[in-house]
């Protein structure tokens, strides 16, 4: 039983990885696939969705060769199956294009329902255009759900706002310390101030009445 587990584990790890002959174009399309069978899902789409099933099983036909080339396999050449990737690649190409320009129309005509699904597509360059997505979300947060891209960009912003509050609060304390520091300072200087001065008033007092002393002392000698 323990063996066929780990048949089972490595059967599905294998299944998960791509092939590696021209695997700088085979990922794209590979790892772009499923994506592009979601767009189903969307109702602007509906109506790709033969051209969509036709590219799914041309996609899946084609990765099996190329998991048969790396075996050795003669059923297909190494030339055959690139042509077939080049071949693949565009109409990848075609639906990319269109989800960029369903987002662009999407965020002019404030669908936010097509909005929302565009930037969670997974074939939309979401980092580049990140400080738009979150703009037209506080413009229409009504009208939108968090689920997705929306809300891990929330989360992240929470984290950021936590770690910018945290930094704050160390240099608000920093700043406090200082004032409260500068403040003993001046308190301190304040006191030894009113003690000079209470200080000179007893001598200039004590010497007055010095001088009154002598005054009488001099006038009794007249008398």
């Amino acid at each position: 039983m323990r063996n066929f587990f780990i048949l089972l584990l490595l059967t599905t790890l294998l299944l998960a990885q791509n092939p590696i002959a021209f695997a700088a174009l085979g990922d794209v399309i590979y790892d772009n696939v499923e994506k592009i069978e979601k767009l189903k899902n969307i109702d602007e789409y509906e109506i790709y969705d033969k051209k969509i099933d036709t590219y799914v099983a041309a996609v899946q036909k084609t990765k099996k060769e190329g998991f048969a080339l790396e075996n050795g396999s003669d059923a297909v050449s190494r030339k055959a199956y690139l042509n077939k990737l080049r071949e693949l690649v565009k109409t990848n190409d075609f639906f990319v294009r269109l989800v960029k320009s369903s987002y662009e129309t999407a965020k002019k005509d404030e669908n936010s329902r097509l909005f929302s699904q565009m930037i969670n597509s997974g074939l939309l360059d979401t980092n580049r255009r990140k400080k738009e997505i979150i703009n037209y979300y506080f413009a229409h947060q009504n009208d939108m759900n968090t689920t997705g891209l929306i809300q891990t960009y929330l989360d992240e912003d929470a984290k950021l706002r936590a770690k910018k509050e945290a930094q704050q609060k160390r240099i608000l304390s920093k700043k406090e310390r200082e004032a409260e520091r500068i403040r003993r300072i001046r308190e301190n200087d304040r006191r030894e101030k009113e003690r000079l001065e209470k200080k000179l008033q007893q001598e200039l007092k004590k010497k007055k009445e010095e001088i009154r002393e002598y005054q009488k002392e001099e006038l009794s000698k007249t008398i």
